[in-house]
């Protein structure tokens, strides 16, 4: 491997690697694949990040051990404009509860995520599931072992956080998504659409995560 002999070659080095990589690449990779300290990939980032901010069309983000390329979120209409990507599905108010349940009490099984929203959170849990913002991280040791849900990377990179110790204040959340409810209720009538959970259906097919075949895989797999 060639020499990094100074700061601004090694900050080059990661950004080329970052760009190729497309997806987050792990810093202490960096330092391990480079032959150079942590705490030099560490600063370079810092360096990198300061370049690629604000109305640059690049911006880089952290989260966990991670490093990754992103495109400025400021231009995400114009980059579906001529792009044409399949847009993100814009996640429900039910399912933005649930994943603010499980995001603060993780790991949480669904029975104990309807205890605290007081409504059955079956497709909700899925959508989450879908959308790669939760997934199954084991099962409770209590009766029947039921599954187990956390938060992936694909939520840190989504709410822009390096770590779940980010998050602001649990009850704070809880008194915000009280309001939400209530301030969607008092509209309800001049609405032509319906919350979800108000609907009633019948024979409905069993979720996904649910399904025989997915639990014998997680149980495989575990």
């Amino acid at each position: 491997m060639a020499n990094i002999e100074t700061e601004i070659n090694l900050k080059e080095v990661i950004k080329s690697i970052l760009f190729v990589a497309g997806e987050g690449v792990e810093k202490s990779l960096l330092a391990e694949k480079l032959d150079t300290p942590l705490s030099k990939i560490e600063y370079a980032i810092s360096e990198l990040k300061k370049e690629f901010c604000d109305e640059n069309g690049i911006h880089i983000i952290c989260y966990k051990d991670k490093v990754q390329l992103t495109s400025n979120p400021n231009y995400a209409n114009q980059i579906s404009d001529v792009l044409s990507p399949i847009r993100e599905k814009s996640l429900t108010r039910a399912a933005l509860e649930t994943l603010a349940i499980i995001a603060y009490k993780q790991p949480i099984t669904k029975l104990e995520i309807e205890d605290v929203r007081r409504v059955n959170s079956d497709y909700a849990v899925q959508a989450l599931l879908d959308q790669d913002m939760i997934e199954i991280v084991g099962r409770k040791d209590a009766v029947g072992r039921p599954l187990l849900f956390g938060t992936t990377e694909n939520f840190l990179k989504r709410f822009n956080i390096s770590d779940v110790s980010e998050l602001p204040d649990y009850e704070e959340l809880l008194e915000r998504i009280k309001l939400i409810r209530e301030e969607e209720d008092s509209q309800k009538s001049d609405s032509l659409f319906k919350n979800p959970d108000d609907f009633k259906f019948e024979d409905e097919e069993l979720p996904d995560f649910l399904s025989e075949e997915s639990v014998e895989k997680f149980d495989a797999e575990e």
